[in-house]
């Protein structure tokens, strides 16, 4: 839970940062620190918040527990996190390539308007944004206990590289390659989310949600078990012990949602995820460099054009 954690804190946090940093630092190019304090009252806000949904979230879990039903909410925050780390992955990360045009313009127009109260709205949902992701997301990888995600030293350390990192853009000159982080974390998220969903699915067939053609396409217990239990049978039971330590597969399990004997629902899940997305990621790579080929030919035209004009030569044409 730990490095999902950090993972999930460092990303989440690290975005919000981003935004909390270019509009100060804009406020403070543009000459108008006074309008800095109203971006912190925002922040301070949107961080109340997160906490009292973090609180109330946790109350929704509990009393599900109490009434038998919490297994139903885990599948379900399971299957929804894992689409969210998705959503997160194909569109957030394309959308942060321009985060400080968009931000800038935003902040321009709310400062035309002379508004506080639409600067600490503005700053107020950027972050509660990312605050709730967060929530939801700790929700599903600690099986439904927020506070010890939350308390966990992968939720802190996720803040503070995630502020050093803001550090560093903000407040030295050297390039620092964001883009590379995204793509890094990117990667990351999808094995989580891959791993939640198929976690999901076992969920649902464990508790007899749903039947399975096959229970068990193989077995890698001698190789690589998930647990220190399936270890200590195998030594009892076979009398040997396994290629890797059952602490690894704890890790992969914890992490990616991996599992030493997947059924075939589990295992095509799991696979078919990653078809899924790179189907997606591929066919909005394709529309990013069609859309780029027509912006360039209009681009052209627009130059013979306006060659023909000043020329008053007609032959020349696009």
């Amino acid at each position: 839970m730990n490095v999902q954690a950090f993972l999930i804190m460092f990303r989440e946090a690290l975005e919000a940062l981003l935004v909390v940093g270019i509009l100060t630092t804009y406020l403070k190019k543009l000459g108008r620190p006074d309008f800095t304090k109203w971006v912190w009252t925002g922040v301070a806000g949107a961080l109340l918040s997160s906490l009292l949904v973090a609180f109330l979230f946790q109350v929704v879990l509990t009393s599900f527990a109490m009434m038998g039903s919490e297994h139903y909410l885990k599948i379900a925050i399971m299957i929804i996190s894992g689409l969210l780390l998705t959503h997160m992955v194909l569109w957030l990360g394309e959308q942060m390539k321009d985060v400080r045009g968009e931000t800038e313009r935003k902040l321009a127009a709310i400062l035309s308007a002379g508004s506080a109260w639409a600067m600490v709205m503005h700053a107020y949902l950027v972050v509660l944004r990312e605050g709730i992701e967060t929530v939801f997301f700790f929700a599903a990888i600690s099986q439904g206990d927020i506070s010890a995600a939350l308390q966990s030293w992968g939720a802190l350390l996720g803040i503070v590289c995630a502020a050093a990192v803001c550090w560093v853009v903000f407040r030295t000159t050297m390039r620092f390659p964001l883009k590379t982080f995204f793509r890094v974390t990117s990667v990351f998220m999808m094995l989580i989310a891959a791993g939640l969903l198929a976690k999901a699915v076992r969920l649902m067939q464990d508790f007899g949600l749903i039947g399975s053609v096959m229970p068990e396409v193989f077995n890698l217990v001698t190789i690589l078990p998930e647990h220190p239990v399936d270890e200590m049978h195998l030594i009892r039971d076979h009398g040997i012990e396994p290629l890797i330590s059952a602490q690894v597969g704890v890790f992969l399990a914890g992490v990616f949602g991996y599992t030493h004997h997947p059924s075939l629902e589990v295992l095509v899940t799991y696979l078919g995820y990653y078809v899924v997305v790179f189907a997606l990621l591929r066919a909005k790579r394709k529309r990013s460099k069609a859309e780029s080929a027509k912006l360039a030919a209009g681009g052209v035209s627009g130059a013979h054009r306006r060659a023909a004009e000043a020329t008053g030569n007609p032959s020349v044409t696009p």
